[in-house]
């Protein structure tokens, strides 16, 4: 029962630093931006699905640390060591963040002043903040040994890829053939392996 604390508390700890991280450097970008980001642009059922599964994961989460009792039907029987592979997936979040600036936005909407951010994780990667978000929370659902949080980590990654075209057409709009070559040299959510 003492390890299922220390799991417990780190999962604590990393769940505030990341919304921390993550409230400062939205917070940064709604203030540099003057205009208006709508949700109507991703279109309602993907917008409505897309925070429903968020809200459902981190009410999961919330539950686990409040009780882990209520959470126990879904737990998993994982050994130590795979438990605590999860505390590894954090200091990318602050990487990404710094890198994307004021740039961010929580829709597919650009802001009047968007740059496209090609240096730092996103040299590789279009969409890293999706692909650490997603490993954060799975990394989360390993700590905790529960199954639930891994799958519900997993339908919110689903619906940012139902997402992502709309959101790389916007891209294109704004930003025309730097973009498409931008596509043709990183990958989506994953760097891209060389073949030779």
């Amino acid at each position: 029962m003492r390890r299922e604390s220390v799991f417990r508390s780190i999962i604590a700890v990393f769940l505030v630093t990341a919304a921390a991280i993550s409230g400062y450097h939205r917070h940064r970008a709604e203030k540099v931006g003057e205009e208006e980001i709508s949700l109507q642009e991703e279109g309602l059922p993907t917008a409505v699905a897309l925070r429903s599964s968020g809200l459902v994961l981190m009410l999961s989460v919330l539950a686990y640390l409040v009780n882990p009792s209520w959470m126990r039907w879904s737990s998993l029987d994982l050994p130590r060591w795979l438990r605590w592979s999860g505390a590894v997936s954090l200091s990318l979040a602050l990487w990404i963040f710094r890198t994307i600036g004021k740039n961010i936005t929580s829709t597919v909407q650009t802001r009047e002043q968007h740059e496209l951010i090609t240096g730092g994780p996103y040299r590789w990667v279009r969409h890293p903040l999706y692909t650490v978000g997603t490993s954060f929370f799975v990394s989360l659902s390993l700590l905790a040994a529960n199954w639930f949080m891994g799958l519900a980590s997993l339908s919110v990654l689903v619906m940012l890829l139902i997402r992502l075209p709309n959101e790389e057409e916007k891209l294109i709009e704004r930003f025309g053939d730097e973009y498409r070559a931008y596509i043709e040299r990183t990958g989506r959510l994953l760097p891209h392996i060389k073949r030779n």
